[in-house]
Parts: C-alpha cells; structure tokens; sequence
C-alpha cells in the first residue's frame, strides 16, 4: 500500500466497459522511495482533490472492488486524517 494526495480528477470519454461508473484520479505518492509518482487510482470511497489517501495497488485492487478482471492497477481504500503526520 501507499499513501498519496489526490491532485485532480482524470476525464475518460472512452474506456473499457467494465471501467464505466468509476470516478478516475490522478494521484501524487508522499513518502518512501516512489515520492512524487504520479498514478491514475479508482476512488471508490468519495475522496476529493487534495485528500491524503491510501492506495492499494495490484491484485489486491482488483479485489477490493470484487471484480479481478478489471483492468486496474491501483484503487483508494482510506482518507487518512488530517492530524496524521508523516516524516
């Protein structure tokens, strides 16, 4: 897992149909050695643009949304509150 601000939301007119009815982020990772990647997350949890986030990536996506043939790699799974801190 990962933790990541959401920094804006992505726009997808055309996808995959088992993509349709999902909301499309683009977030930035804070902490550890990916600092400052960027990835496009599912928010499956009604987070907004500049919410800390955990983000689970891989397989362990695909089952969080109950489907693993959905082609994503990276879903949000927590907003972390704003008295977190990290180092």
């Amino acid at each position: 897992m990962l933790t990541a601000r959401l920094i804006d939301n992505v726009w997808a007119t055309r996808k995959a149909e088992s993509l349709n009815g999902f909301k499309f982020m683009l977030a930035e990772v804070i902490g550890g050695s990916s600092e400052g990647q960027r990835m496009i997350v599912i928010d499956n949890i009604s987070a907004g643009i500049g919410d800390r986030v955990i983000v689970c990536t891989g397989s362990s996506a695909r089952r969080m949304l109950g489907d693993d043939n959905i082609p994503i790699d990276a879903v949000v799974v927590g907003i972390i509150d704003e008295d977190c801190i990290f180092g």
